[in-house]
């Protein structure tokens, strides 16, 4: 089973840094290129630019929880949460094929992201 993981390509877990704005300030993320790709592929779903989700992500939990206390953990932990809401709804989800299949309005996965298209945006790309 570890070949699985020992044959990764080294760059999915070489961590790269980007700046990205919220609301006018410039912030810079840390976080491993299998996350970018994951943040970016969430993004072209939602038909948004990922600078776009990664703010939207945060003003979503800022809004439910007041603050985000460390937003390359928070960021790395929606990946892994999307992933497995999509594996589990047996949908591919950002494998670039065509979602077969919604879950049900209600369940955890229905809205992956729920992009507000009446949010003001200070992303750029």
């Amino acid at each position: 089973m570890c070949q699985i993981f020992v044959n990764t390509d080294p760059i999915l877990y070489e961590a790269r840094s980007r700046s990205v704005r919220i609301h006018g300030m410039v912030t810079s993320i840390r976080l491993e290129n299998l996350f970018w790709n994951v943040l970016a592929g969430i993004a072209a779903e939602q038909g948004i630019t990922t600078n776009r989700l990664i703010v939207t992500l945060h003003d979503e939990v800022v809004e439910v929880h007041g603050a985000v206390q460390n937003l390359a953990s928070f960021l790395r932990v929606s990946c892994v949460r999307y992933l497995t809401a999509t594996s589990e709804a047996g949908t591919p989800g950002i494998a670039g094929r065509t979602r077969t299949a919604d879950p049900p309005p209600g369940d955890e996965g229905a809205t992956v992201v729920a992009f507000r298209q009446d949010r003001p945006s200070s992303a750029k790309s």
